[in-house]
């Protein structure tokens, strides 16, 4: 038996999964992404569970995430919704893999310094941390698409 400990996600793994979180419940309409990212940073750090972000997370890269995805949404989304399998539409996406797609995407899109293959794994993680089904492949390979379209040239 390994005596091993399980990785503690990075900084940055915390700031990605609290800024989901955030993009899912900006979905919901209720709050403006401003107020919800005072909350994240005054109320929520430090809460346990899925509704907190970590004390030690990457707060510029929080807020950079939700704003920049929040900002350009509607060309995020018709970037995801080109990448998409051609039986799929944005409407059948689940919230959650939404917020997932998105802020997966605004990496892609308008973070050329985080690599292609760390922006999608990051984001494909945050995937198995909700789903245990199908979802975590499907994000990788809708994220692969959207890399394809947003760097042609980071392409091996």
């Amino acid at each position: 038996m390994s005596d091993a400990k399980p990785a503690v996600p990075s900084r940055r793994q915390a700031a990605r999964l609290a800024a989901v979180q955030a993009l899912y419940q900006w979905q919901e309409g209720q709050d403006a992404p401003a107020d919800i990212i005072e909350q994240f940073l005054k109320v929520r750090t430090g809460e346990a569970g899925e509704g907190g972000m970590r004390r030690d997370a990457d707060r510029p890269l929080f807020k950079d995430v939700v704003e920049g995805t929040t900002t350009n949404r509607d060309a995020l989304e018709a970037i995801v919704t080109a990448s998409l399998a051609k039986d799929w539409t944005w409407a059948r996406v689940d919230r959650l893999v939404r917020a997932i797609l998105l802020a997966g995407a605004y990496e892609l899109v308008h973070r050329g310094d985080v690599p292609l293959r760390v922006a999608i794994n990051e984001y494909v993680e945050i995937a198995h941390a909700f789903y245990d089904k199908g979802e975590p492949s499907f994000i990788n390979s809708v994220l692969d698409r959207v890399a394809r379209q947003a760097r042609p040239a980071d392409q091996k």
